[in-house]
């Protein structure tokens, strides 16, 4: 189950996500929509990083039977400004983020492994017909 906190106006489509949630885990997270300027702050406060970003992914660690997967932070903002930047909807920027974001709690790290997360998510977002990964957009920058 996905736990919404969407402190936006941005609509969320809570069954997609969690369709696409359910095809990597079988464990609960949480989801929270938030401003630039409150993506901002945790970037700072947990990165050391004092700006705004996109998605931001906080895993809880531990093996205690049924515990979440941890929290995923989006910034509503970026969703619609990289949607109008990109020609797609704002529900498929979502996605795209929400998924890559989700392959982090799940462990995964496009900055340190050999590809493997660019996979993942490349293959998803083809089952998902969804537009270029995050990942494919930010290399090279």
């Amino acid at each position: 189950m996905i736990i919404v906190d969407n402190q936006t106006d941005l609509p969320v489509d809570s069954e997609r996500l969690e369709a696409i949630a359910r095809r990597l885990s079988d464990r609960d997270l949480e989801l929270i929509l938030c401003s630039d300027e409150s993506i901002r702050e945790l970037n700072r406060l947990h990165r050391g990083k004092d700006h705004p970003t996109d998605v931001l992914s906080f895993p809880l660690s531990g093996d205690l039977p049924h515990q979440p997967l941890g929290s995923l932070v989006v910034s509503a903002d970026r969703v619609r400004k990289k949607a109008s930047e990109l020609g797609h909807t704002e529900a498929e920027e979502l996605m795209l983020l929400f998924i890559h974001g989700l392959l982090h709690l799940l462990g995964y790290d496009h900055e340190t492994d050999r590809g493997e997360m660019r996979a993942k998510e490349e293959a998803l977002i083809r089952e998902l017909d969804l537009p270029e990964s995050l990942i494919v957009r930010t290399e090279g920058a």
